[in-house]
């Protein structure tokens, strides 16, 4: 055996790459898998894709405990991820300290990036949000909705839209070249997800699959995963 099998909301990605170098030296394992909307992965996982670790949501790790899919007492939480505004590198920066700010903000872009409304956090999140300031409608033509943040940041930042705006998950936007995170939701629009990391009842290597998770979720890792996006709880 090479390599760790992963499933892991995109969220997360970032983190597990700038550990991935460590977690090599440490055990001689690489990390492999896939990142995406989290309702994605954890269908992968229900459909018997192969996986040593998944990293989701809490809840819908909770979820998959209950249908004993993971191994319950390997859960630990990672930290909080905050949905937040990014803008293209290059671009002026934008302000959204209430909910009138934000509404502003989105009727004036030209293009709207966004992650999966209906299998993605932050995704199911914005379309929530854009009911909320009463213009979904509105916008309906300017979204540009992708798989999962991580493409939609990727896409913004590639975009050749006079004033585009993406909305996604912190740790998406810091973990892509050519945007830059703008502000967290404001008050009453915000959201802050906690991601948690559990090994599989099918793991192939469930000693490695805990020692990722030791590392993930360590408090002398506190300092990265902070950078990465994450906040708490250790």
């Amino acid at each position: 055996m090479t390599s760790l099998k992963i499933l892991s909301g995109g969220a997360a990605q970032g983190l597990v790459a700038s550990l991935a170098p460590q977690f090599k030296e440490q055990t001689g394992l690489a990390i492999e898998g896939e990142f995406g909307a989290v309702g994605a992965m954890a269908g992968k996982l229900r459909d018997g894709t192969p996986a040593d670790i998944v990293v989701l949501t809490a809840a819908m790790i909770a979820d998959l405990a209950k249908q004993t899919l993971v191994i319950s007492d390997s859960i630990s939480d990672i930290g909080l991820v905050e949905t937040a505004v990014a803008v293209r590198a290059g671009d002026p920066g934008v302000s959204v300290p209430d909910a009138a700010s934000l509404r502003e903000v989105l009727l004036g872009a030209d293009a709207i990036f966004v992650p999966d409304t209906r299998a993605s956090t932050a995704g199911i999140h914005v379309a929530k949000v854009l009911q909320q300031l009463g213009i979904a409608e509105e916008v309906a033509a300017r979204l540009k909705i992708f798989p999962n943040g991580a493409t939609a940041m990727r896409q913004l930042a590639a975009s050749d839209a006079i004033r585009p705006i993406g909305c996604t998950q912190s740790t998406e936007i810091l973990n892509t070249a050519g945007v830059l995170l703008s502000g967290s939701l404001p008050r009453g629009c915000e959201l802050a997800t906690m991601y948690t990391a559990a090994v599989t009842s099918q793991a192939a290597d469930p000693g490695h699959a805990r020692d990722l998770i030791d590392l993930l979720s360590g408090a002398d890792q506190r300092e990265l995963r902070e950078r990465a996006g994450f906040s708490g709880p250790k």
